[in-house]
C-alpha cells in the first residue's frame, strides 16, 4: 500500500496551529520544534487510517489543496529541517520507528513516541486496529506505506474529487488519550517542564551622581559657542560707539580738528563699518562680526546727525529729524533683511544711549520718539520684543526726567513742546500697541510697552495750569477708554480686534486720566461726590457687560469716594453740632446720597457677575456690611442737609430723621423676610430677618442713648413717637406671620 501526505490536512493542521500562535510565543524556539514534531506525527497516523478505513488494500490518494504554494513555510519545507519537506522527513522517520519494532512501513508502535525532546504517552493505533480487522475478514494485507516530497506531490495529476474528511465519532478523545491536533498538544505540553527563566545580565553600575541616559555635563558659560564672540561684538560697540561720541564732543570742546573733519570723519567711519559689515556678513561664519559692525556704523551715523542738528546747527531740526528717520530706517531695514533682531536692538539702542552724551536739548526727546516711531512697522511684522523695549523705554524716560526738571526749575517756556513730546509718545505707543496686538494678539510686550509710553501724558498735566490740565486729562481718558470700551461692545470688539490685556492697559491708563480730571474739576468737598459718581458709572457699566476689570476699577474709585467722605464727615463731626455746622455742608450730603447709590448698583454687579450664592456666610457677611455703611451714610445725609439747611435746629432734626430712617429701614427688611418666610425659607430671608433685628436694636440704642440726650422739644417727641409705632407695626406684622406659617404646617400635616 502506498501511503502519502494529504495536503488538506497540512492546511488544516496550519490553521489549528495559527490559533495557538499565542502559546507559541511564549514558549520560544524550543516550543516551535515541538509543535512541527507533533504536526508531522500526527499528519502520518491520519494518512495511515485514512488509507485503511476507506479502502483498504488500496493506496490513498492525496487530496490536492489550493493554494498550497501559499502555505507558510514551516509547513511546506521545515524550519530547521534538510530541504525535502517534513513530509521526507516524516516518512523517513516512520520507517525507521516500524523497523525498530517489527513492524510494517506505515504502522506507528503503540509503545510511545519521544517528539522534539518530550515523550508522549503511547495511543492505540486505530489504523492498525481496523487493518487487522480486515485481514481477519479475509481482506488483502495493506499496501507499505510511500512518502512523497512536495515536489513529487505537484507533480502528479489531480486525483478525483471525494467526500471531504470528517473526524468519526469518538475520535477527539479515545481510549482515554486525545487523538486531535489540539488535544495532543496540550497533553504534551502538560508534561513538559516550566522553562527556568534566568535574570537578565546586569550593566556595569553607573558611578555616583551619573544619571543614565543622560548627556555629559554642560561646559561653562564662557566655553559655549557663540558666547565670548558676542560679548567681543557688543564690546566693540560700545566702545567705537563711545569713540565717535568723543569724536564729536569732546574734540570739538577741547579745540581739536574743525568741525568739518569731525563730522565728515564720523560720517566716513560710519559708512565704512557698515560697508564692511555687508561685506562680512557673507563669509562663512561671519554673522555676528557683521552684525557688530553694522550696528556701529548706523548708530555711529545717527550720532553724526545729532551733532549736525544741536550741535553746530548745520541742520535745521525738521531736516534733520528727517536725516535721522532715514538712517533709523535704513539699520532696522538691514535687521529685517537679515532677520537679525540683535542688529536692530543695537541700533537703537547704542543711538538712543548715546545721544544725551551730545545733547541735552530738547530736540533730543525729538531724536529719541523718532527711534521709537521707526520700529513700528518691523514690530508689526516680526515678534521682537527686546525691540519694543529699547524703542520705548529711552523716550518714556527722558520725557519723565524733562517733566520732573521743569515742575522743578518753573521755566516759563517751551512747556508746550514737552507736552507735545509727550502726547507723540502716548500716540505712538498706543497707536503702536493696537496695530501690533492686531496681527498678534498674545503680544503682551506690546501692551507692556504700550503702559509704559502712555505715562509721560498722565504726568504732563503738571506742566500747566488747572482748567489746561483738566482739559487736557479729560481729553486723554475720552480716548482710552473709548479703546477699552471696545472690548466690552460685541460689534465693537469683533470691528476693532483689541486684545483684552491691551483693553486693559487702555482703561487703567484711562481710569487714571479721568482721575486727574475729577481733581481738577473738583474741591475738598465736592470731590468724594465726583468720585462716586464715577464709580456708579464703572460699577454700572461692569454689572451690564460683566466686567470684573471694570468692577475692579468702580470699586477702586468707590474706595477713594468713601475715604473722601469719611475725611469730611468723621463720627465726631456727625455727633458734634459745632463740627457739625463747620464741615458738612450740600456736596457732603450729594455725597453721602451718592454713596447710597454706590451700594445698591455694587451689590446688583456683585449679582451679575458673580450670580447668587447660597452660602449663608458670605450673605451674612455682605448684608451686614452693606448695612452698616447704609445706616452711616444716611445719617451723613441726614445731618449734612439739616446742617445745610441753615436752620437753627438743622444738626437736631437731621439727627431725628436718621433715627426715623434707620427704624424704616429695619422694618422694611423684617417686612421682607416675614413675607417670605416659610418652612423652606432661604437664606437671604433670614440674613433680612436677623438684618432687621439688627437695625432695630441699633435705632432704640441710638433713640436711649444719643438722641435722648441730644435732642430736645418736640423734636424729641416726634423721635419717640415715629419710633414706636414703626416698633408696633413690626411686632403686629412678625406675629402674624408666625401665626400664618404654624397654621399651613398644621394643616399640611
Amino acid at each position: 500500500m502506498t501511503t502519502s501526505i494529504d495536503p488538506a490536512l497540512v492546511a488544516r493542521l496550519s490553521g489549528e496551529f495559527d490559533s495557538l500562535a499565542g502559546e507559541f510565543t511564549a514558549l520560544g524556539g524550543q516550543m516551535n520544534t515541538l509543535g512541527r514534531d507533533l504536526a508531522s506525527l500526527h499528519r502520518q497516523v491520519q494518512s495511515v487510517a485514512s488509507a485503511r478505513t476507506d479502502s483498504p488494500g488500496t493506496a490513498a490518494s492525496p487530496r490536492p489543496v489550493p493554494g498550497e504554494s501559499d502555505l507558510p513555510e514551516c509547513a511546506t519545507t521545515g524550519t530547521g529541517h534538510q530541504p525535502g519537506g517534513v513530509a521526507a522527513g516524516i516518512g523517513h522517520a516512520t520507517e525507521q520507528t516500524a523497523a525498530s519494532s517489527g513492524a510494517p512501513p506505515g504502522r506507528v508502535p503503540s509503545s510511545g513516541v519521544g517528539v522534539g525532546g518530550v515523550h508522549t504517552p503511547a495511543q492505540p493505533d486505530p489504523a492498525s486496529s481496523a487493518g487487522e480487522a480486515a485481514s481477519g475478514a479475509g481482506a488483502a494485507p495493506p499496501a507499505p506505506a510511500t512518502t512523497a516530497t512536495p515536489a513529487s506531490t505537484h507533480a502528479q495529476p489531480a486525483p478525483e474529487p471525494r467526500a471531504p474528511w470528517t473526524q468519526p465519532p469518538g475520535a477527539a478523545w479515545q481510549h482515554g488519550r486525545p487523538t486531535t491536533t489540539a488535544g495532543m498538544y496540550r497533553h504534551a505540553m502538560s508534561q513538559v517542564p516550566p522553562p527556568r527563566t534566568t535574570p537578565p545580565p546586569r550593566g556595569p553600575v553607573p558611578p555616583r551622581g551619573d544619571v543614565p541616559g543622560s548627556g555629559p555635563p554642560s561646559p561653562p558659560w564662557w566655553q559655549r559657542e557663540g558666547v565670548i564672540s558676542r560679548l567681543l561684538a557688543v564690546a566693540g560697540v560700545a566702545v567705537t560707539l563711545i569713540g565717535v561720541v568723543m569724536l564729536l564732543v569732546l574734540a570739538a570742546q577741547a579745540g581739536i580738528f574743525g568741525p568739518v573733519p569731525r563730522v565728515v570723519a564720523g560720517g566716513v567711519l560710519s559708512v565704512a563699518l557698515v560697508g564692511a559689515g555687508m561685506r562680512v556678513f557673507r563669509r562663512p561664519g561671519g554673522r555676528v562680526g557683521a552684525i557688530a559692525l553694522a550696528a556701529t556704523g548706523f548708530a555711529g551715523a545717527y550720532l553724526d546727525v545729532v551733532a549736525m542738528t544741536t550741535i553746530y546747527d548745520w541742520l535745521h531740526p525738521v531736516p534733520g529729524f528727517a536725516a535721522a528717520l532715514g538712517i533709523a530706517a535704513a539699520g532696522v531695514g538691514l535687521a529685517v533683511q537679515w532677520r537679525s533682531q540683535p542688529l536692530a536692538v543695537l541700533v537703537v539702542a547704542g543711538a538712543a544711549v548715546l545721544a544725551p552724551f551730545v545733547t541735552t536739548e530738547l530736540a533730543l526727546l525729538a531724536f529719541l520718539i523718532v527711534l521709537q516711531v521707526t520700529c513700528v512697522p518691523v514690530q508689526m511684522r516680526y515678534d521682537w520684543p527686546f525691540l519694543h523695549l529699547v524703542r520705548t523705554v529711552p523716550a518714556v524716560l527722558a520725557i519723565h526726567l524733562t517733566i520732573l526738571a521743569f515742575v522743578i526749575e518753573q521755566p516759563g517756556d517751551r512747556r508746550t513742546l514737552v507736552l507735545a513730546a509727550a502726547t507723540a509718545v502716548a500716540a505712538a505707543g498706543l497707536v503702536g500697541a493696537i496695530l501690533v496686538t492686531r496681527q498678534r494678539p498674545g503680544d503682551l510686550v506690546a501692551s507692556l510697552t504700550c503702559a509704559l509710553a502712555i505715562t509721560p501724558l498722565l504726568a504732563a498735566p503738571a506742566l500747566v495750569d488747572r482748567p489746561a490740565a483738566t482739559i487736557l486729562s479729560a481729553g486723554y481718558a475720552v480716548v482710552l477708554l473709548a479703546v477699552a470700551a471696545t472690548a466690552l461692545v460685541p460689534k465693537l470688539r469683533d470691528i476693532a480686534r483689541i486684545p483684552g490685556h491691551t483693553a486693559i492697559v487702555a482703561g487703567t491708563g484711562g481710569s487714571f486720566a479721568a482721575l486727574e480730571a475729577v481733581w481738577g474739576v473738583t474741591t475738598g468737598s465736592t470731590l468724594p461726590f465726583g468720585l462716586l459718581l464715577v464709580a456708579a458709572c464703572y460699577l454700572g457699566v461692569a454689572g451690564q457687560a460683566r466686567n470684573r476689570v471694570a468692577a475692579l476699577f468702580g470699586s477702586c474709585y468707590a474706595v477713594l469716594g468713601g475715604i473722601g467722605l469719611f475725611t469730611v464727615a468723621d463720627p465726631e463731626t456727625l455727633s458734634v453740632s459745632r463740627r457739625a455746622v463747620e464741615e458738612l455742608s450740600a456736596p457732603t450730603a450729594a455725597a453721602a446720597i451718592a454713596g447710597l447709590g454706590v451700594l445698591a448698583v455694587a451689590l446688583w454687579t456683585l449679582r451679575r457677575i458673580f450670580g447668587t450664592t447660597t452660602d449663608e456666610s458670605v450673605i451674612t457677611l455682605l448684608w451686614i456690611g452693606a448695612s452698616g455703611a447704609a445706616l452711616y451714610l444716611v445719617t451723613t445725609a441726614a445731618v449734612a442737609l439739616g446742617v445745610a439747611a441753615g436752620a437753627a435746629d438743622g444738626f437736631i432734626v437731621g439727627h431725628c430723621v436718621s433715627t426715623i430712617v434707620w427704624m424704616a429701614a429695619a422694618l422694611a427688611a423684617l417686612l421682607y423676610g416675614l413675607r417670605h418666610l416659610g418652612a423652606e425659607a432661604s437664606a437671604t430671608v433670614k440674613v433680612a430677618l436677623g438684618s432687621g433685628l439688627l437695625v432695630t436694636a441699633a435705632a432704640l440704642a441710638k433713640l436711649f442713648l444719643f438722641d435722648l440726650a441730644t435732642l430736645d422739644g418736640l423734636i424729641r417727641v416726634a423721635a419717640f413717637l415715629m419710633v414706636g409705632i414703626l416698633l408696633l407695626v413690626a411686632g403686629t406684622r412678625y406675629a402674624r406671620a408666625f401665626a400664618e406659617t404654624g397654621s399651613r404646617e398644621s394643616g399640611a400635616a
